[in-house]
């Protein structure tokens, strides 16, 4: 009878979340953009805004660095400045590879070894000016520009963009620029 109570109750409750999902319509599927040309997406990036994460705690300036290895896989460099655009610069150098050859969209990005983080570019500027990169779970999300500063339309619209995305535009922080 035990069993019988647990496994109703394990069936409602899977019901009360599949109707939870379908009520969030594509929320849980992420959508990366089409395709990425690795060669363009290449290069320094500036961070113009983020969901905030403890690994760039009170850093400002931070921008990422992108460059192939010799073996075939990505450089990251990731830097910032402490606190102020004067204070100390911290660097984190890493790794990244692709994980949907079809797309270029989805990658694996490893600061130290074993761990790994998801690393999908969700939104993309038709000449790569800018970039959105987003976390399958949304637990992560970096706006960033190939300039400094972003103009303030283009930042207001892709806001609309990742909300229907999913995100939560409460929780996005604006980064401090030179």
């Amino acid at each position: 009878m035990k069993i019988i109570a647990v496994f109703s109750i394990f069936l409602f409750c899977a019901a009360v979340s599949i109707k939870g999902a379908e009520k969030m319509g594509n929320k849980n599927e992420l959508k990366t953009v089409n395709y990425v040309e690795l060669n363009r997406y290449l290069g320094k990036w500036y961070e113009i805004a983020k969901y905030p994460v403890v690994f760039e705690k009170n850093l400002v300036a931070v921008t990422a660095t992108y460059s192939i290895r010799d073996d075939g896989k990505i450089k990251v460099t990731n830097a910032g400045r402490k606190k102020t655009l004067d204070g100390k610069e911290k660097i984190s150098v890493g790794k990244a590879w692709v994980v949907d050859k079809r797309t270029n969209a989805k990658l694996k990005v490893q600061f130290f070894w074993p761990f790994s983080g998801d690393y999908w570019i969700i939104e993309l500027g038709k000449d790569y000016e800018y970039a959105v990169v987003g976390h399958p779970k949304r637990t992560y999300l970096w706006i960033l520009c190939r300039t400094p500063k972003m103009d303030e339309n283009l930042y207001q619209k892709i806001l609309k963009k990742i909300e229907a995305h999913g995100y939560d535009l409460s929780r996005v922080e604006k980064t401090l620029q030179k």
